[in-house]
């Protein structure tokens, strides 16, 4: 029997429990593809960027009453980073008609893997962008990410990124993908 998923627009009261996923997400999931210490780096990278549940963008995919998922895209020119991330932000809003809209902050609970939440999301997040009148999206994709970018049409745009925590080099992804 197939797993059913309901999505909705995240909001305030559930930026804690995202904050969670996220947190179970880069520690279970990345290790795979990182060392320990790039792992513990990646935190200082990645996470929850709160102006995407501010501007009605980011998504939570739920089941049996749990977050499965979360993630969300974006009309401003920040690529990637949350919160508390040493990655700076640009708020800049984009242009449809010149610019990719970005694919942010994609996490799944290690318990709901491969189960298609991941693609869920990014369907969400390619028709609403799409909805605004982009043709493009871009992302930065983590090594436990890209495989799943790639199944789903996005192409490496450009070499392997190393975003620099201290002395601890994280490697990502930027990839794109034509939604016309």
């Amino acid at each position: 029997m197939a797993e059913t998923f309901r999505h909705r627009i995240a909001n305030d009261a559930d930026i804690p429990a995202l904050r969670e996923v996220m947190r179970l997400a880069i520690e279970q999931l990345q290790h795979q593809f990182l060392s320990p210490v790039q792992v513990a780096a990646s935190h200082k990278v990645m996470g929850l960027d709160s102006q995407l549940v501010r501007d009605g963008t980011y998504f939570v995919v739920e089941a049996g009453g749990r977050i499965a998922g979360c993630g969300g895209w974006s009309f401003r020119a920040t690529l990637f980073g949350g919160d508390d991330s040493i990655v700076a932000r640009e708020p800049a809003r984009l242009d449809p008609l010149r610019d990719a809209a970005k694919i942010r902050a994609m996490y799944t609970d290690p318990a709901f893997v491969r189960r298609g939440v991941g693609a869920l999301i990014l369907d969400l997040c390619e028709a609403a962008a799409r909805q605004a009148g982009f043709a493009r999206v871009e992302l930065m994709g983590t090594a436990a990410g890209v495989p799943l970018y790639r199944s789903c049409g996005y192409s490496p745009l450009g070499p392997l990124d190393q975003v620099a925590v201290g002395e601890v080099l994280v490697p990502l992804q930027r990839m794109i993908k034509s939604l016309v």
